[in-house]
């Protein structure tokens, strides 16, 4: 499968390395997940997963072993993954490890556009950015306190370096909010006479670069 072809679903690989462990049905995969805490670092819905299995059916990662019903409840069949299944998570881990790309966040996104609010709102919305950050960085720091301590450090890096991030956005956005507020941030005088200048119903000022500055860009 090249590439160009490969599943996009994060979901769609944790069943695969999943099925590296041992053969699952979709219920106990689910929940083995959810035990695992894995849903916070993927996002888990039981629709999701039946399309995601059916997938790698299709694409022949996955096969059924075998079908079984226990009672009245309903079917269950167990999956178990082939050799090419294993090779494309092996694979598709490697690339996902070793090599960075670029992703678009929807906070990165914001920033963008950010200049289309006033200075003074931005900042008050960033400020409360730093407060959700803190919540969600006690938030995290509790809930990596009150794991089991049997549970090796391995099993719980995701949580780690979702930590690291919520402290390295929370210090950008605390150097943001300061070089708005200062107005050392370069460009703000400028955003700031703009939004003074919409408000009186001025035209807005150029937003492009003096020729020679832009020929120097």
């Amino acid at each position: 499968m090249t590439r160009k072809q490969r599943l996009a679903n994060p979901l769609a690989l944790a069943v695969l390395v999943l099925l590296f462990e041992r053969p699952m049905h979709p219920y106990e995969m689910a929940a083995t997940l959810k035990q695992r805490h894995k849903e916070a670092s993927i996002k888990l819905r039981y629709g999701s997963l039946y399309t995601v299995i059916e997938l790698l059916v299709r694409e022949g990662f996955i096969v059924a072993k075998e079908t079984s019903r226990e009672g009245r409840r309903p079917e269950r069949t167990v999956y178990t993954l082939t050799p090419v299944g294993e090779l494309e998570m092996r694979d598709w881990l490697a690339e996902l490890i070793g090599t960075p790309v670029k992703e678009y966040p929807r906070f990165e996104a914001a920033l963008s556009l950010m200049p289309a609010l006033a200075a003074e709102r931005a900042t008050e919305l960033l400020e409360a950015r730093i407060v959700r950050l803190d919540q969600e960085t006690a938030r995290v720091r509790n809930e990596q306190a009150a794991a089991p301590k049997e549970v090796p450090r391995l099993f719980l890096v995701e949580g780690e370096y979702y930590l690291a991030c919520l402290e390295a956005e929370r210090r950008f956005v605390a150097a943001l909010v300061d070089g708005i507020k200062n107005e050392t941030l370069d460009g703000v005088k400028f955003w700031k006479e703009a939004h003074a200048a919409k408000r009186a119903g001025e035209p807005l000022p150029s937003l492009e670069l003096p020729k020679q500055q832009a020929t120097e860009a």
